[in-house]
């Protein structure tokens, strides 16, 4: 079960009034057998936007939890300590919750691999370990990892809110299971929205890093997911061939409440190079254990 403390966060936190949780990793399980194709009845635009998730986070949320198991002997604080250990359980489920949903596409005859390939080599290759380096530069380039983690939570924390909060999915009848498996991760992320912005601070990885790693990961993220619901279209068995998405429909389907609208994005993305910015400043803390007290998965998790 997760906790609330109310009491004072500890020296590693920017925030007093923060509220202090217990990180828990649910130990989920999600049932894809009758998974429409597009699962959002209808519109195989907003199917895809969520569908990105399934491509980037299995590999980058594998980088999130090596890169956090190497930072956690160099913490320490103890509550950070085990922040950062309930953070690596966290996000080892995730990884291997979407992982199950690229298993279900493959079993269904839909070959993603030409885009999770390239995602895995970027994580891997790219931003993973430097084993022939010093450990000087090793040290240094874990705090260039943990700073880009950090500056992905900042969406993803976002994201975590939006879908917490998206009644236009319930109303349109998006398949539950999987509503069920973004809130709950939403939840989660939302939960521990904090912990690799403060492992960077109680590393001292510094300001010019902080704001340097946002600058890299924000256009790369908008890169990923207009690349990436290109590609989902061009393998849709369900489309006709040549069908190509537009920026109408996405304008369209933020209108609508199906995808976070632009300017979610533009509110918050300058907060981060605020040199008093905490993320425990974006809210949602409330919603996220309230639905995670009535998540199915969750509960069954239990």
């Amino acid at each position: 079960m997760f906790t609330v403390d109310d009491q004072a966060a500890g020296p590693h936190d920017a925030s007093l009034d923060h509220e202090r949780l217990v990180l828990e990793a649910r130990d989920v399980e999600f049932d894809w057998a009758r998974l429409p194709f597009h699962y959002v009845p209808g519109e195989p635009f907003v199917t895809h936007v969520l569908n990105v998730l399934h491509l980037l986070l299995p590999a980058g949320e594998e980088f999130f939890v090596d890169a956090f198991k190497k930072a956690l002997p160099l913490i320490k604080d103890d509550q950070l300590r085990l922040d950062v250990q309930g953070f690596v359980g966290q996000e080892t489920i995730h990884s291997q919750a979407h992982s199950k949903v690229l298993a279900h596409f493959a079993a269904a005859g839909v070959d993603l691999t030409p885009f999770t390939d390239q995602i895995r080599w970027l994580f891997d290759k790219l931003l993973g370990p430097r084993p022939g380096w010093s450990p000087r530069r090793q040290n240094s380039w874990l705090l260039e990892q943990i700073s880009i983690v950090s500056a992905v939570e900042h969406y993803t924390a976002i994201l975590g809110e939006w879908v917490l909060d998206s009644p236009a999915h319930d109303a349109i009848g998006t398949d539950p299971v999987m509503l069920d498996m973004l809130r709950w991760h939403g939840a989660e992320e939302v939960e521990h929205k904090a912990v690799a912005f403060d492992t960077m601070q109680h590393l001292r990885a510094g300001y010019l890093r902080r704001a340097r790693a946002q600058l890299i990961v924000t256009p790369a993220m908008l890169l990923f997911w207009i690349r990436g619901v290109r590609f989902l279209y061009s393998v849709d068995p369900c489309l006709p061939p040549g069908s190509k998405p537009r920026w109408r429909d996405y304008f369209r389907a933020a209108r609508r409440g199906l995808v976070p609208g632009p300017m979610r994005f533009v509110r918050v993305v300058f907060d981060y190079y605020r040199p008093g910015f905490h993320p425990s400043q974006l809210g949602g803390l409330e919603r996220a254990v309230n639905y995670l007290a009535v998540s199915p998965a969750a509960r069954a998790s239990r």
